[in-house]
């Protein structure tokens, strides 16, 4: 039983390291994939040191083993060779290290990589990233261009010397990152996020200048897939492989067969706009003189009618014709007038024949019922005896009142 750990009874240095080593030793036998950076194999020694690391992550792992199981490796051993180890993790309890101590390597062949890259390609484009609709446009001229290549690598002096040929004024900025081997991946994630931060940067160039199928397995990694696709800043993959392409050439916004190709993509040529703009201007003032032409030679003809050579023509041909007219109007007007003159004194002479004057003037005369209203008498009985009557003559009216009546013999 080991005492209980506290401020007064701590643990010696030799207890925690063996309680460690315990624990790890109930790992077992267990098997890692990984890439080897570095290969120690010193001459007389019965153990060879490896340094394993993830492909993916900044993690590696000691690796120890006899000289003769790296003879017995099917392929030769080099860093960024990617193999599959098996052996029982060991912790050292003298200088408190840990370790693995491996029986086994096996390289992971070219078919079982491929295959692994098909199974994360259908995944990817299960998952639409490889979508065109998702394709960000390239800017028709970038403020600035993000370049991830090599240090001092062929295919940045590609990238920059061609841009800068076709476009001098264009701004790029480089940043050097490995573009093979297990520390490739971290580093351009984090070349690639410093960019896609930038405000300055409108669109981003990964290149290298092509290689074998493990050279380009960084390009393959789901991790930087990921990035890119998330990316807000327009990616082009410029890996210049054509036999075998990698997965970034699909989840790119953009993929250039090399390196130059890139170049010429991401700006345009500087000589070619100016060409372009110079037949434009060419072509424009061509059509704005055809068209001035053309609209001229309608002026001319318009002018040249007689409707607007002459304008009074017109109006002189049609003179007599209004006069004549006129002419016709007043005498039927006149006409009209004196028609209905002379209908309106036979007219009135009938009125006045029929009229109740004319009976006057004969001797007749009208009598009213000044009682009844002024109603005009016109049998005895409108004459009651008396009654106040208005006898109405020619000249003028009497009053008179009925004293007696004398029917009619």
């Amino acid at each position: 039983m080991t005492a209980a750990n506290s401020a007064d009874e701590p643990w010696p240095v030799r207890t925690v390291n063996a309680k460690i080593a315990d624990w790890i030793h109930r790992l077992g036998q267990i098997w890692v994939e990984g890439q080897i950076t570095q290969l120690s194999r010193r001459p007389g020694t019965r153990t060879a040191f490896i340094t394993l690391r993830d492909p993916a992550a900044d993690m590696s792992l000691t690796v120890t083993c006899p000289p003769e199981v790296i003879d017995r490796s099917p392929v030769p051993l080099a860093d960024g060779t990617r193999v599959v180890l098996c052996g029982r993790p060991s912790f050292y309890t003298g200088r408190g290290t840990l370790s693995l101590r491996v029986t086994e390597i096996r390289a992971v062949g070219i078919g079982e990589l491929l295959a692994r890259i098909e199974k994360l390609r259908q995944l990817l484009a299960a998952e639409g990233l490889f979508d065109p609709r998702l394709k960000r446009p390239l800017p028709f001229l970038p403020r600035g261009v993000g370049l991830i290549s090599g240090r001092a690598s062929a295919a940045s002096r590609d990238v920059v010397s061609v841009a800068q040929s076709r476009w001098p004024a264009v701004r790029i900025t480089v940043r050097d990152a490995p573009v093979q081997g297990p520390s490739a991946v971290p580093r351009i994630l984090g070349e690639l996020k410093i960019l896609d931060d930038d405000p300055e940067i409108d669109v981003i160039v990964i290149a290298r200048g092509g290689g074998s199928v493990e050279d380009l397995l960084p390009f393959s990694d789901e991790q930087l897939l990921r990035a890119v696709a998330a990316c807000a800043t327009p990616v082009i993959s410029a890996i210049g492989h054509e036999p075998d392409t990698p997965l970034l050439d699909l989840v790119a916004d953009l993929r250039a067969a090399t390196p130059t190709d890139a170049a010429k993509r991401v700006v345009p040529d500087v000589e070619a706009e100016l060409a372009g703009i110079a037949t434009m201007r060419r072509r424009s003032a061509g059509a704005l003189r055809n068209w001035v032409q053309r609209e001229s030679h309608i002026v001319d003809g318009l002018r040249a009618r007689p409707v607007l050579a002459d304008p009074l023509r017109i109006v002189d041909a049609h003179a007599s014709a209004v006069q004549r007219h006129r002419a016709d109007a007043r005498r039927e007007i006149s006409r009209l007038v004196e028609t209905q003159r002379h209908r309106h004194e036979h007219l009135a002479a009938r009125l006045a024949t029929l009229g109740p004057a004319q009976t006057l003037a004969r001797g007749y005369a009208i009598v009213q019922n000044l009682d009844d209203g002024s109603r005009v008498a016109g049998k005895l009985d409108d004459l009651p005896a008396g009654a106040r009557l208005r006898i109405r003559v020619a000249d003028g009216a009497v009053r008179a009142q009925v004293t007696d009546q004398e029917e009619k013999p």
